[in-house]
Order: structure tokens, then sequence, then C-alpha cells
């Protein structure tokens, strides 16, 4: 497979992401004392940023590796939605499908890290902000007209559903239609109903997420083999992808054909955050450029790969991942 020829194809190749739009905030600081109103310590902060989650993160992978990024989905009329798209907007991310709804708060993730000078920094405690209840019917219209302006352009298109409800039962069917219809290749990525995303060209889940697809555990490889076939089985597309951590990715295609890819370094992960948000990312280039499943596969891996060496949720460009495949073919 020649690898590094398709990463010179993803240049300019038009992805749009639909989903959950998500800013991740970090508060860090040093442990400064006790507090006197409350058995709990005094935190004096020292930094914060905030970096792009949920689809965010994945269209912001889009954009690091040379695509044509366009976001679809909500934010909210407040600080934090004004960061993430300035923040989008600044790695040329189109920004032009993200609609503003003054009802509800742009999904955020707020990790709060803290540590003394001769300690390791640990999370403290995370603060999650969103409204549960699903999107108002104009809202979700306003975000079908913005896929049917703008589908048939596109290379390869992602739903990144992160389950707070951007993407409506209605507009995930339009979204697969289109992209039937037009011949384009469809990847979902759901953390909690995978099942409703019939006909999908390609499914990414963990293997939490496809025990509680498929009703029961993966336990050992002949369990993850069963469930790869009878995710596939249900949702009737073309492929299912099984990220399994250590163990690497299970690639199931529709002729029956099951791939496992192993991990591309075992020993060098320091966070998982976001990295299934970079396998879709490069999956979706990659079939947009004309690679096969099997080569996108690959790729999404090596992908991998990097961003799980990177603290936080962290994306990767295609000089890094040019680099890590021919570190790898050397030490062959």
């Amino acid at each position: 497979m020649k690898l590094k020829e398709w990463i010179k194809q993803f240049k300019e190749k038009k992805i749009i992401v639909y989903g959950d739009l998500v800013a991740d905030v970090y508060l860090d600081g040093q442990i400064a004392r006790i507090s006197r109103e409350a058995p709990v310590f005094v935190l004096e902060q020292e930094r914060e940023i905030m970096v792009p989650g949920g689809a965010a993160n994945t269209v912001h992978n889009v954009a690091t590796l040379g695509g044509d990024a366009m976001a679809v989905g909500v934010v909210g009329d407040d600080r934090i939605g004004e960061e993430l798209i300035r923040v989008l907007e600044s790695k040329r991310v189109n920004c032009s499908g993200v609609v503003t709804d003054a009802t509800r708060p742009t999904i955020s993730k707020t990790r709060i890290t803290a540590g003394g000078e001769a300690t390791v920094r640990q999370q403290v405690v995370r603060i999650d902000r969103e409204k549960k209840e699903p999107l108002a019917a104009p809202l979700e219209e306003a975000l079908i007209g913005q896929l049917l302006k703008n589908i048939e352009t596109a290379g390869a298109v992602v739903i990144s559903d992160y389950g707070s409800h951007t993407v409506g039962v209605q507009a995930r069917q339009v979204a697969l239609k289109l992209c039937r219809e037009n011949g384009i290749p469809c990847i979902v990525d759901s953390r909690y109903d995978i099942l409703s995303f019939k006909g999908a060209t390609l499914v990414k889940q963990n293997t939490a997420e496809t025990a509680a697809a498929v009703g029961y555990h993966l336990d050992d490889e002949a369990a993850v083999e069963r469930a790869g076939k009878d995710l596939l089985a249900k949702l009737q597309g073309e492929a299912v992808l099984i990220t399994r951590g250590p163990e690497g990715m299970s690639l199931f295609l529709k002729d029956g054909a099951v791939h496992h890819i192993p991990v591309t370094n075992r020993s060098e992960v320091f966070d998982v955050s976001g990295a299934g948000d970079t396998v879709v990312a490069t999956m979706a280039l990659a079939f947009a450029a004309g690679a096969s499943m099997l080569e996108a596969a690959v790729l999404a891996n090596y992908a991998a790969g990097i961003v799980v060496r990177k603290l936080g949720t962290a994306t990767t460009n295609p000089a890094e991942l040019k680099k890590a495949i021919e570190e790898k073919h050397e030490t062959k």
C-alpha cells in the first residue's frame, strides 16, 4: 500500500462534519492551601486553554490534515461559542454551517487540573455544560438546510454524534439519504445510538460502544469478530471499524473480510482523548482521495498513534503522518 501517496491527495478534499460541537476547556493552576470555607484545596489559576472537542475536534483534524473542512452544528450565544468559532476559523475551518441558538449553551467540558511544584498534575474535577433537550424544529431545519446546500460538493461526510442532540432524527436521515443518492461516503461515529444510522458507509465504534449495540461483552478475539459481523449486518453498510485501544483496530467489510490492525506504538500512549475523532477525520479524507477501506483504516491507525502521544484533545498533520509511516517501515 502506498500510504504516503494518499496523504498527498488529502489537500483541499471537502469534508463536512456534522455533529455535536464541543469546547474542551482546561483550567490549570497550583494548589495554594486548604480553604477556610470548606475542607477543599484552593487552586491559584495559572492558565485557561480552550481547544475544539467532539465534532469540532473532528473537523479541526480534517483541517490540520490539509482538507477543506466544513462544520455543521450548533453553538450558544455565549463567550465560549464565540471562542470556539474563532479557533476553528483560525485553523481554516469553514463555519458557515454553524448555527447560533440563544436558548442553549455551547456544549463545554471544563477540566480543572492541579499540582504542586513536586507533584504530577492531576485532573481534580470535570464540569460539563449542555442542554439535554432535542433541538427545536426550526433549528434542526436550519441544519438540514446547510446539509442540502453543501453536501453535493463534499468528498465525504462525517456524522459525529456525542449524544448532545445536535444530530436529530430527521437530520440524520436526510444526511444518510443525500449521501446515498450522491454516492458520497458517510462515516458515522455515534456514542449511544449507532443502530439508528442504518445504511452509513462505515461506522466507527470502540469496544464498549460495540458491546452496548450488540448486547454482549467483547471478552476475547472471537467475541470481537462476532460483534463486528453482527453490527455490520444490523446496519447494512459497507464496513464497521472497531477501535480497541492497545489491541489496535478491527475492520469488518461487507464482503466478509476481516482485518485486525495492530497499534503502531504500544509504549508511548499518554492521552487517548479525541483519538477516535482523529480516526474518522483521517478515514474521511482517505475515502475522498480514493483509498480503499483497508488503506483508509491503516492511515487512521497511524494518525491515532500520533495523537495519543500528545496530552489533551489533539490533532496531527501530513508531515507527522508521513514521518510515522516512514519510521514504522524503517524498523521492520
